[in-house]
């Protein structure tokens, strides 16, 4: 068997500052516990060894169990300026691992919502890092005195139906002024669409790319992978949505493809393969891809 690697995966470079910022803390906080605001990142490996090393996962309900001496890290998908307000005032530090991109995201929101702007945010309902740069721009919005929207979108259907009969106008009479802005980790082709819905609907709206370039760089590595190979797995967390991302997309490009975790879960069938791909998202440690390929190879025909 031949296994070929997709010459752009696993850990991208905000999932990496995150984890090692989570190590780093774990090492020099001695006196009290280390605990990470929700699952560091979305990918139950990474988060079990970090558990082994004693990280715990805090929960908002329990932030009255925090005493003085703990450490909180804000994790890669970033968190509303409130809840990090909250946190610094009950405990000993709080390190701010949210991604540099997603920071970037957060305070272009904040600055538009800031003007008045209504913002069409393209984005996963729920996702951390949507609710963390809804909360910004909400607040940034209510300091100014504005009235702003935040209007959560993930389809261009959703776009087309919301904006069916846009109001050109605010509540105050002032012409309303609209950005498009997105997740980081929103899917290339569904964005594209939405952009072009919005610009039909709304003339004049401004559009801010903001999905990060691992996402194209990992998508367009898989292209080029799965026009060598006879099957793809694609390895990560499956509540990953870059991850699922990628997978929905090696189902198009490849008759065989997998969504796995670990090397346990490799089905039977790749193993009669001649040639598979690899390739997994943008939390996946470099030691499970490891695993897995080893896997592939003792095992392989």
């Amino acid at each position: 068997m031949k296994v070929i690697r997709a010459d752009v995966l696993g850990f991208c470079g905000g999932v990496r500052r995150a984890v090692k910022a989570a190590e780093e803390a774990l090492e020099q906080n001695t006196d009290g516990r280390v605990y990470t605001l929700g699952p560091l990142i979305h990918n139950p490996v990474a988060l079990n060894e970090l558990a082994r090393r004693g990280l715990r996962i805090l929960v908002p309900s329990a932030f009255d169990s925090l005493k003085g001496q703990d450490t909180v890290l804000i994790r890669a998908h970033g968190v509303q300026p409130s809840i990090e307000a909250e946190l610094r005032s009950k405990c000993k530090s709080v390190i701010n691992a949210t991604c540099p991109l997603v920071t970037q995201s957060q305070k272009r929101a904040a600055a538009f919502a800031e003007k008045g702007y209504t913002i069409v945010f393209a984005g996963d309902k729920n996702h951390g890092e949507v609710v963390g740069i809804q909360g910004y721009a909400e607040e940034a919005a209510k300091a100014a005195g504005k009235t702003g929207e935040f209007l959560l979108i993930r389809t261009a259907d959703e776009a087309r139906a919301l904006f069916a009969e846009a109001k050109p106008v605010c509540a105050d009479g002032s012409e309303r002024k609209f950005v498009l802005l997105s997740q980081t980790t929103f899917s290339i082709k569904e964005w594209e669409s939405i952009c072009s819905v919005m610009q039909e609907k709304i003339p004049g709206i401004e559009i801010f790319s903001t999905i990060c370039p691992a996402t194209h760089e990992r998508q367009d590595a898989l292209v080029r992978l799965c026009a060598q190979v006879d099957g793809v797995i694609v390895i990560g967390g499956k509540n990953s949505s870059n991850t699922n991302r990628l997978f929905t997309r090696a189902q198009k490009l490849c008759s065989s493809a997998a969504l796995i975790e670990t090397a346990d879960e490799i089905p039977p069938e790749f193993y009669q393969l001649e040639t598979v791909g690899i390739t997994a998202g943008a939390s996946t440690p470099d030691s499970v891809i490891d695993a897995v390929e080893k896997r592939l190879l003792s095992q392989g025909k």
